[in-house]
């Protein structure tokens, strides 16, 4: 059996190794590094696979977040709603442009953010939403766009770990993660559904206005060149990365459909286990198993992590603190009575290994260790 990884970009490497290289000598022959053909195309090709007018490549996850809040206008003191379980960036970017984060709890199921809380948070101060689609699956769409709606708030989609997921709306029509508010955004971190080998990330919006304006603040607020028509940043997807996701991004559909395999195999064997909850699949989502992250009725977390590192098998704690308590994030103006879900998932959940190259015998090793742990503890 090979070692057990967490993520094994090797293998997927060794898989694709004869186009990378080839894509990546001809970028570095032909010196066009930043902004060149590789990146037009994977815009290009990227827009065509998510049904979306536009997408802008720029540096990284967080740059994206940090630009779509930048393009819609905002003013310091603004107020911005967004999942108290979630990585930092999605809170960090508020900060940084000196707007007011509202943190609020989760659904019990899905992870996403909850409905009842974002209603109960909504200000007249309030101005934008993020709701991030966690380890793999769309938050509730639908309704969040209703409340978004109805107070015209705008929607900024936090896609870094849901590319490639379907939302069915309840019209029937469906659309791809990420292209169903205003603008969203995600990541190309190695470790994503859809990552390069460096950082890089894009935002996607089918408003022509707005694109052009994200497109001029991720190339220092230009517009004609030397010509600055508003505060900008320096955030380039450069040409070798999209080189290596142009080649990824044809493979993304067989690379969902393996980790749901491999998700489908963790379910089976550990869903009748009357301590474990494997993850909730929203129906209105499809679920692109970004992290399998499941929830387990009384036990130390850290203590079943170590066990499984003793039997060579990595897992990971995906949440370990909720963001409301952690002292860059103000924790003293929030109430921890609102965040009862979130102090629950962060002392509940487990992540198991998640990725495109797992095989049948590695499975079986780790839902064995952890039938063997939960038999013991």
């Amino acid at each position: 059996m090979k070692q057990i990884q967490m993520v094994d970009l090797k293998s997927q490497y060794e898989k694709i190794k004869g186009e990378v290289d080839k894509a990546t000598v001809e970028v570095i022959s032909s010196s066009a590094y930043i902004n060149g053909p590789e990146v037009k195309a994977f815009q290009t090709e990227l827009e065509s696979y998510l049904g979306v007018k536009h997408v802008i490549p720029c540096a990284n996850g967080t740059d994206a977040l940090q630009i779509a809040l930048m393009s819609l206008g905002l003013e310091p003191g603004d107020e911005v709603i967004t999942s108290d379980f979630t990585f930092a960036a999605t809170v960090e970017v508020v900060g940084l442009l000196r707007l007011k984060h509202v943190l609020v709890d989760v659904d019990p199921d899905t992870f996403s953010i909850s409905l009842e809380a974002i209603k109960a948070a909504i200000t007249p101060k309030t101005k934008a939403i993020i709701p991030v689609h966690l380890f793999g699956q769309c938050a509730q769409m639908d309704e969040i766009m209703e409340i978004a709606n109805e107070h015209g708030i705008h929607v900024i989609e936090d896609n870094a770990q849901a590319i490639g997921a379907d939302y069915t709306s309840k019209d029937g029509s469906t659309k791809k993660a990420g292209t169903i508010g205003k603008v969203g955004t995600t990541s190309f971190f190695p470790s994503k559904n859809l990552g390069c080998y460096g950082d890089g990330g894009a935002l996607f919006t089918n408003d022509d206005e707005l694109a052009e304006i994200i497109r001029s603040i991720v190339n220092h607020g230009m517009g004609k060149r030397y010509y600055y028509d508003r505060l900008g940043v320096n955030s380039r997807l450069d040409s070798i990365q999209a080189a290596v996701l142009r080649i990824k991004l044809r493979k993304l559909d067989e690379y969902i459909a393996n980790r749901q395999s491999a998700a489908t195999f963790y379910n089976q064997a550990l869903s009748a286990h009357a301590r474990i909850s494997t993850p909730a699949v929203h129906p209105q989502s499809t679920h692109v198993f970004h992290q399998y992250t499941m929830k387990i009725d009384g036990i130390d977390q850290f203590h079943m992590q170590e066990f499984m590192k003793s039997k060579g098998i990595p897992a990971m704690i995906y949440y370990p603190m909720p963001l409301h308590t952690q002292e860059a994030y103000d924790a003293e103006r929030y109430n921890d009575d609102d965040f009862e879900i979130t102090n629950m998932l962060c002392k509940c959940v487990i992540s198991l290994p998640m990725h495109t190259e797992l095989e049948n015998d590695q499975l079986k090793f780790i839902t064995d260790a952890v039938l063997e742990y939960l038999e013991k503890n």
